[in-house]
C-alpha cells in the first residue's frame, strides 16, 4: 500500500553535531515571556499617550527592566506616540493589557520567575480596575 521510508527524518537528531544550535525549554520560555511583556509595554505605552498616569509611568519603566532583563541586557524598542488613534477606546485597549497580562503570567509561572509574575499580576489587577471604572454598567 504504501512506500516505507528509506531515508532518516529531517526532524531526527540522530547524527547530529553536538554543537547543534537547538533551544532548551528554559531559553524558548524566555523568548515567550520577553514576546508577552513586551506587547504589553507596547499597550501600556498606548495607555500612557492617551491619559499620561504616574502609575502607568512606573509600570511601563518595570516592564521595560523586566524584558531588558530577560533579553540578556538588550532594551526593548519603545514607540513614542505623540497622541493615541482616536479609533482605539481606552477600555478596549486595557482588556487587552489584561489578556497580554495574564498570558505573561501563565509564562512566568511555568519557568518560575517571581519578579515577572509578580509585576504581570499587578497589571493584571491595575487593568482590570481600570476597565471597570470606564466601563459603564449596562
Amino acid at each position: 500500500m504504501y512506500e516505507p521510508i528509506r531515508s532518516t527524518s529531517v526532524h531526527s537528531t540522530a547524527g547530529t553535531p553536538a554543537d547543534f544550535p537547538g533551544r532548551s525549554r528554559e531559553d524558548e520560555l524566555d523568548i515567550q515571556l520577553a514576546g508577552h511583556l513586551s506587547a504589553l509595554l507596547a499597550a501600556t505605552d498606548e495607555l500612557r499617550a492617551m491619559a499620561p498616569s504616574g502609575d502607568l509611568d512606573t509600570a511601563a519603566d518595570r516592564l521595560a527592566e523586566q524584558v531588558a532583563r530577560l533579553r540578556g541586557g538588550r532594551s526593548p524598542v519603545r514607540a513614542s506616540l505623540p497622541c493615541a488613534p482616536a479609533a482605539r477606546r481606552p477600555a478596549a485597549l486595557h482588556r487587552r493589557a489584561h489578556t497580554l497580562a495574564g498570558r505573561a503570567l501563565v509564562v512566568a509561572a511555568s519557568r518560575a520567575d517571581t519578579a515577572a509574575a509578580i509585576l504581570a499580576a499587578e497589571r493584571m489587577d491595575a487593568h482590570a480596575a481600570a476597565g471597570e471604572r470606564r466601563e459603564p454598567a449596562l
